[in-house]
């Protein structure tokens, strides 16, 4: 496991790399290496040659790319690394959403919660390593993806249309049972709702959900039919809350 350190403040960064020396001698089940940057545009640069780390602990405020800059490019190159962000103000927790962070925490750092969110980040590591898979018969045959890769599916016209984070895409050959029952194996997991009759989104890329669209991260507006309307904004309700919580 990676974790990516990045604060363009020496003394923090040397507070950031002592609670994780603590972390490891306190886990020592837990194998992981320590990337550390003071230079946000380099760690940007190797973002975008996809070397990827697992754990991204990120100040928020920094010269030339800010940390939502480097959590934006994370998430458009559809990875699913766990983003820390580390602040001295709070001013930018909507963005921190947005980007999927998974804890906002303020500066000076309290010990006990920088290691909670450190056992949360890896616990959703675990997670997506041991990801379940969805089958997509294609023409050229089954491609088994990665539940946490999936943005949403849509039926058409007979053909799944399996919509991937990262703006790719996979197309079925034409299905011949419903939909529902298609996307029955997926919709039991608690990450995904079905929104309308064609389409089954997952929560996870959930930009903005409205009274009769959910806008996905990949910019798409998807419908939300007036039958499902309270279950859907209950359902991404619930799913927030446990989440952040």
């Amino acid at each position: 496991m990676k974790i990516v350190v990045c604060d363009d403040n020496i003394e923090d960064l040397t507070e950031i790399e002592g609670l994780l020396a603590k972390y490891k001698e306190d886990n020592a089940d837990i194998k992981f290496d320590v990337m550390q940057f003071t230079d946000s545009a380099e760690l940007y640069r190797r973002i975008q040659k996809e070397e990827l780390g697992d754990i991204y602990i990120l100040d928020m405020i920094m010269a030339d790319k800010t940390g939502i800059d480097i959590g934006s490019l994370i998430r458009r190159t559809g990875g699913q690394s766990v983003i820390i962000y580390i602040t001295s103000s709070d001013e930018f927790a909507l963005e921190a959403y947005h980007v999927r962070a998974v804890r906002y925490l303020l500066k000076p750092i309290k010990a006990e919660l920088f290691f909670e969110a450190l056992d949360y980040a890896v616990s959703g590591i675990v997670r997506i390593k041991k990801d379940a898979e969805y089958p997509v018969k294609t023409k050229e045959g089954v491609v088994s993806v990665p539940y946490s890769q999936i943005e949403y599916i849509e039926n058409c016209s007979r053909t799944l249309q399996v919509c991937l984070s990262g703006g790719n895409s996979i197309n079925s050959i034409f299905i011949r049972k419903s939909f529902d029952e298609e996307v029955r194996q997926l919709a039991q997991d608690k990450r995904f709702v079905h929104v309308h009759k064609s389409f089954l989104v997952n929560m996870d890329y959930i930009e903005k959900l409205a009274q009769r669209t959910v806008m996905m991260e990949c910019g798409k507006s998807i419908p939300v039919s007036k039958t499902r309307a309270a279950d859907v904004k209950k359902a991404y309700l619930m799913f927030v809350s446990e989440k952040y919580r």
